[in-house]
This record gives structure tokens, sequence and C-alpha cells, in this order.
């Protein structure tokens, strides 16, 4: 049976602001029997009921509504419910009103996006940060190309002097600074973050491989910054971390930081991909997929995997090697973004393709930089899987590469 996602079968209190008084008695009836009940029938006693006693029931309405849109799987009536209980709950007062808020924000922002109502979403993520949530503001500026604007933001809240910071933030903002052409700013904030982690790494306070990562994404900030001495340090330094792993092995337990991995290697890839605009948005690399990634961005990028196979197909067989090696890149970090976030874990199923791309690279004639990345990222995917003296190898090749010594 449909039931139907509206307050009809409780008389039309909504509409017309009257109090229908035998509504209120079905519904208290209702709540106080025994039966179990659906969550459309919590929905249509809450709606009633809040009319009456909005500070007792507004809470229980917005938490109905927004389950019930999760059970539903018709994107249309999902955003009309989200959309109510973002009203309902602009209508909370006390306690209860910000937590209420920001989840009902949060769920209608992004059933907007998925529907792909950007300016609309836009909109409430702005009415969010301005009660202080500004992450999904700042990202939804950098899936739009409006770089400068998303670092701004960060800098207004994690710029000021004793600004809580996470790990994240910092990664997010170093991204939004360096898209802005603010390269000594962007190494400045990743710089602060590379630093804790690494005083944490001599404490045995976190593990070796994400200061690996992270110190080798301040490489490739650095080099591109022109700074290629100090780009050199830091791969002498993951080289060196990277060879202590290999011999002993990680000193801290870890099981799920690949997170850390993956957002890294995908935003190295920003280079290679179109800028963002309003009307052509990209991801907010930098920041973790399930971080904050508008439904709509992580829907195309995930979705042009099948295209970048049949591409790579067509240039294999043209043997077009220089136009192989740029798109399996693209690839690669699409399948590396699903393999990180479906569960399936396997190195298996994605060790084969970082194998090509290094076999790709080695047939280039004279092409060092393409052998450099390719072998840097097999080497931090190895370290992802926890086999540290394949990674040591790898990394140490192509620092030589570099001219550096392995």
């Amino acid at each position: 049976m449909k039931h139907a996602e509206n307050a009809e079968s409780w008389g039309n209190v909504a509409d017309t602001g009257k109090i229908d008084q035998d509504a209120v008695l079905r519904a208290r009836v209702l709540l106080l029997g025994s039966g179990r009940l659906g969550t459309w029938e919590y929905v249509g006693a809450y709606r009633v009921l809040a009319r009456v006693s909005p500070r007792a029931y507004l809470p229980k309405l917005v938490d109905a509504l927004l389950q019930r849109g999760y059970e539903l799987d018709d994107p249309e009536v999902r955003v009309r419910l989200f959309a109510e209980a973002a009203d309902e709950a602009r209508r909370i007062e006390g306690d209860a009103r910000p937590e209420r808020l920001g989840r009902a924000l949060s769920s209608y922002e992004r059933a907007l996006f998925a529907a792909g109502r950007r300016a609309e979403g836009r909109a409430l993520c702005e009415e969010a940060a301005e009660a202080g949530a500004y992450g999904r503001l700042a990202k939804v500026l950098a899936e739009e190309g409006r770089h400068a604007e998303a670092a701004a933001l960060y800098g207004r809240h994690l710029g000021r002097e004793g600004a809580d910071a996470s790990d994240w933030s910092l990664v997010e903002w170093a991204a939004e600074l360096d898209a802005a052409g603010l390269r000594e700013e962007a190494l400045a904030v990743f710089g602060r973050l590379v630093d804790g982690k690494r005083r944490r790494a001599e404490e045995d306070r976190t593990p070796l491989a994400s200061l690996v990562w992270l110190v080798v994404h301040q490489a490739r900030m650095l080099a591109a910054a022109g700074r290629e001495a100090e780009a050199a340090a830091a791969r002498r330094e993951a080289l060196a971390v990277l060879t202590r792993l290999a011999r002993d092995g990680e000193p801290v337990s870890w099981s799920n930081i690949q997170a850390w991995w993956v957002t890294l290697f995908v935003l190295s890839g920003r280079p290679d991909e179109p800028a963002a605009t309003p009307d052509a948005p990209m991801p907010p690399f930098g920041a973790y997929v399930v971080h904050g990634w508008s439904p709509d961005t992580r829907e195309a990028y995930l979705a042009s995997i099948p295209a970048f196979e049949r591409e790579a197909a067509a240039l294999r067989a043209a043997g077009d090697l220089a136009g192989l090696m740029g798109v399996h890149r693209r690839l690669v970090l699409r399948q590396a973004l699903r393999w990180e976030t479906s569960g399936r874990r396997a190195e298996e199923t994605l060790r084969p393709v970082f194998d090509e791309g290094v076999a790709l690279a080695r047939r280039l004639p004279d092409d060092g930089p393409a052998l450099f990345r390719a072998l840097t990222d097999r080497a931090l995917f190895l370290l992802a899987v926890k086999r540290y003296a394949d990674a040591r190898q790898d990394f140490a090749e192509a620092v030589a590469l570099q001219g550096g010594s392995a």
C-alpha cells in the first residue's frame, strides 16, 4: 500500500493554521497505542501536534521527516520532505534548534544538488555558513571554480589565532589557496600540517604512512612553486621514512587511513582536469569524498570511468603511448577513489592499473618525468596496502630519477 507523503489523513492543519481538535486527539491516541508505527505515521502525528506543542514536537517532527526522506527512493518527494524539515527546524526554539537545523539544511541541500538544483542548494549552504557551518559552502565554491572565495572563507575561520583547525581542514584550505594561485600561502598552510604530523610521528602518535603521503605531496607543491631544492629534501625525508618502514614496520597500528592516500592522490591530478566553473562544476579536490563532495560532482567524476576506459583502449590500439599515459592516470585516479570508498579493498583489484602505468612509462623514450610520476603513484599505493618494502623500492627509483640518492 502506497502512503501519501502529506497530512491529508490528519486534517489540513498546516494549510489553514486552525487546530483540528479531532486530528489532535487521533494523533495522541496513535502515539499512545501499543502498535508498531511506520515513519509516515509518526510524520502525520507530529505535523499535527507540533502546532499544539511546538517545543515538544517540532524536534520530533524534523527527525521523522528526515528519516522518512532517507527511506524513500523518489528524489522529488525526498526534496519536499527535506524542505519541510528545514522549514520546521527554523521554527524550533532553544537548545534543540542548532543540531536539527544543521541536519535538515544538510539533507535538503544535498538532495537539491543531487537533483541538479545547485543554485538552491548553494543558498542553503550560505544559510548554514552564517550559522558557523562554513565547510560545505567552501566546498561548493571550490566545485564552481571560485577558489579565491573558498580560500578566504577557510582563512576567516582557520586563520584566527587559537582556531581549532583539523588536519582535514588544513588540506582543504591549502588546496584552495593553491588553486587560487596563492602558492606560497598554500605551502605555509600545508607546512603547518606536515610539521604537526611530523611531531606526532616522532612521538609514535600517528602512522608513519600518513606522514609519507603528506611529505610527498608537499614535495609536489614545492616543485610546482619552483623550490626544487626543498622539494628534493622533502622527497629524501619521505624515502628515509619508507626505509624505516621497510626495515621495522609501522610502529603505530592502523587499519583505515587510506582516505589520506586517495585524497592526496586525487588532488595531485587536479592540474590535468578541466577548470571548474559554475556551469561545469568539478569535485572539490583536497576534500575527502565523504567529507563534502556534492552528489552531482561525485556522480559525474565516477561515472566518467567507462568513457576513460574506452578512450584508453582506443589510444592503446593506436599505439599512442604519450596520449595513453595522460588518459590512463586520470582513469586510475577515479578507479582509486572508487576502490577506496567501495569497501572492497583487495590489493589485486587495483594493483594492475598501477603496474600498467609504470610499464607504459618505461616504454616512453626519454621521459623521466612520466616514469617518476608512475613510480611515485605506485609506491604510495603500495604504502596504502602495507607493502612497505615494495613501496620503498619504487620510491627509491623515483628519487634516483630526480638526481636524488637512493
